[in-house]
């Protein structure tokens, strides 16, 4: 799990080092073509990957592929103008949105602690995004995107449990590439030299290599135990925006990054207790 947080940071650092060189449409769906073929041969090889499904499955994925295309924009329009490390900061507190969402939408239970975890987690936020003279509209888009996500990942629990993830994952995959190349019709390409086509097949094996880490954790790793290391892509932020670009956050977005982790943990160890009837 940590390194698949690793392998996701490094890519955000290679698609962050394209902004202000490559459009974002550009390199979304250059990045996608590499990334596409890669996990399908991924899912051939491990043999977890068909497509004769149901027409209820496929109408649930393409929802979800509507969400992680708006995920990806948001998100990524984000990265292109804040630091790294406070983009993924104000995505930390995608689980407890998740679970409110899904007490909210799916009737799933939420006790009273994990609700009061879930609004401290989210006044943590409001110190990352500092509203007010620190405030950047930037920030509106960084917390679009776990809007976003939260809709593709309430989706995934309504997906039958033999859909495989391989399949739901590719597809994904092909829906922002053709999603974002059909918007690069729109906008003035430019030429790709021997740098610029080397950070994006980097890009392309990261984002490959965060897939296959987060696969294989599924299949022989215990959820439970691995669920609170995916707080470590909060670290390769910070340091990786720092060594890269020279950022790093101000000590009221750090104290709001350490609420939202804190609250998040709460939470994630509230679950597995309540799981196991403690």
């Amino acid at each position: 799990m940590s390194g698949s947080m690793a392998c996701f940071t490094f890519n955000d650092v290679c698609m962050k080092a394209l902004s202000g060189v490559l459009p974002l449409e550009q390199a979304v769906f250059l990045r996608g073509i590499a990334t596409c073929v890669l996990l399908f041969l991924l899912g051939r090889s491990l043999g977890t990957m068909h497509f004769n499904l149901p027409r209820r499955e496929w109408s649930l994925i393409g929802l979800r592929c509507l969400g992680e295309i708006g995920a990806t924009y948001c998100f990524l329009t984000a990265l292109f103008h804040m630091p790294i490390a406070n983009v993924t900061a104000i995505l930390q507190v995608l689980p407890l949105v998740i679970a409110l969402a899904a007490w909210l939408f799916l009737s799933e239970p939420l006790g009273w602690r994990r609700l009061l975890a879930i609004g401290i987690g989210l006044v943590g936020v409001l110190m990352i995004i500092q509203p007010g003279a620190g405030f950047s509209v930037w920030s509106l888009y960084a917390l679009s995107s776990v809007g976003f996500i939260t809709v593709r990942d309430l989706t995934v629990r309504k997906l039958s449990p033999d859909t495989p993830s391989m399949t739901v994952a590719l597809m994904a995959a092909l829906s922002i590439t053709a999603g974002f190349g059909f918007a690069s019709i729109g906008v003035e390409w430019v030429p790709v030299d021997r740098n610029l086509l080397g950070v994006i097949v980097l890009a392309s094996m990261f984002i490959f290599l965060g897939y296959l880490f987060s696969v294989m954790v599924m299949r022989v790793g215990d959820i439970v135990f691995a669920a609170p290391f995916r707080y470590t892509g909060l670290i390769w932020a910070l340091l990786l925006g720092f060594i890269m670009f020279g950022e790093w956050p101000n000590a009221l977005t750090l104290i709001g990054a350490a609420i939202v982790v804190a609250t998040g943990l709460f939470n994630l160890f509230r679950e597995r207790d309540i799981a196991r009837g403690t």
